[in-house]
């Protein structure tokens, strides 16, 4: 059955079973839930010699954001309180990321939840980045000390998400703004909506996006870290699943169920993509650009750290946040940022921002803490 043929089929099959709910009930879905649940997880497990706590703390640190999802990271536990993060180059993208640069961020966004959590349970971190260069595979030393617990939410780290769609265009509130450039220590930038640079970086968006989708590598790249289907995302727990691309209801169960990896590789998934991004910087309330002092792996972990601080506040203002990293990562992109900015300014992170009506719940994966340890 070809495709157009099937989803006139679908369509009147939803049609005929929508009273009773019988399809719509297969569409909807937690699998996020359904597979970290299962884990039970958060009660925390030892692994001489990491006790319960550590494997706790360890948890939510890997609730961090990364690129493609990828989860580029591994903790080498040397005692019970001295740890190294590391950089598993393996899961990194040397295509997109052929300096290393979001692997670094995506380590130092680890390491914030890490201290949080560590502080939530009674401990005080000590952090020491320890790489020479970008590609060194142990990062950042880890002590960790008992100290008094703070009031940290971990439920900030827990719902934490990335949110493409329905971004309002409203300009974000004064306030907000200013507790976000707290956050990341002043490093912010906004720039609305209608705006002259915001329009440029809309642009730039969309101009990257398109020479990324046609480099066969870098397609080939993220066709190997999607998950169409429910048995590689229950297999490998991590990649962008249907759910992470917001490609859902009966677009998501078709995705599930009759597409593969090939697809990904066609001149329509590209198409589609494309369109997609012009619909998305048609959204949003404008840009946050957060930068560092340098490009230093100290510079790149602490920006890591920085943003993540940011988006742990997010959902409690109802923004959501939108990284849209192919200007930063194409040659192009990278020149073009040259000549817009000033010679101090360095960026490390474009992002999408809007108000939410409804903010949704995470689905991304994560890997068990025992699959990224090493003891």
């Amino acid at each position: 059955m070809d495709r157009r043929n099937f989803l006139k089929m679908s369509a009147a099959a939803t049609t005929l079973v929508a009273g009773s709910g019988v399809f719509l009930s297969a569409c909807r879905r937690d699998l996020r839930s359904e597979l970290m649940g299962s884990d039970h997880t958060p009660g925390g497990h030892a692994m001489e010699p990491l006790d319960k706590n550590g494997y706790k703390i360890l948890y939510y640190a890997s609730l961090a954001p990364s690129g493609h999802n990828s989860q580029p990271w591994f903790v080498k536990i040397n005692s019970r309180l001295d740890w190294v993060i590391g950089s598993n180059l393996a899961r990194c993208l040397k295509t997109v990321d052929d300096r290393n640069r979001e692997t670094l961020l995506s380590l130092g966004a680890f390491v914030e939840n890490l201290v949080q959590a560590a502080g939530k349970f009674g401990y005080a971190v000590e952090t020491k980045v320890i790489a020479k260069d970008r590609f060194d595979p142990d990062v950042v030393k880890i002590h960790l000390s008992k100290s008094k617990a703070k009031d940290i939410s971990l439920q900030r780290m827990v719902m934490r998400r990335t949110v493409k769609s329905h971004l309002q265009s409203k300009e974000l509130r004064s306030s907000d703004v200013n507790d976000f450039s707290k956050s990341v220590d002043g490093h912010l930038f906004y720039f609305p909506r209608g705006t002259d640079h915001a329009d440029f970086m809309n642009k730039a968006a969309v101009k990257n996006y398109m020479i990324q989708a046609d480099n066969k590598k870098a397609r080939e790249e993220l066709a190997f870290w999607i998950r169409l289907k429910d048995s590689e995302a229950k297999k490998f727990r991590d990649g962008l699943t249907p759910d992470g691309m917001e490609i859902t209801g009966l677009a998501g169960w078709y995705v599930r169920h009759f597409m593969d990896h090939k697809d990904v590789m066609t001149q329509a998934f590209n198409d589609k993509g494309i369109e997609k991004t012009r619909e998305q910087v048609k959204e949003g309330a404008g840009w946050l650009v957060i930068t560092s002092v340098g490009n230093t792996v100290k510079d790149l972990i602490e920006t890591g750290r920085r943003f993540q601080r940011m988006a742990l506040t997010a959902r409690g203002k109802m923004i959501g946040i939108h990284p849209m990293t192919q200007t930063l990562e194409e040659k192009n992109g990278q020149k073009s940022i040259k000549e817009n900015h000033g010679a101090g300014v360095m960026p490390q992170f474009m992002l999408r921002v809007g108000y939410l009506n409804k903010y949704p719940d995470p689905v991304s994966l994560r890997r068990p803490v025992q699959w990224f340890v090493r003891i």
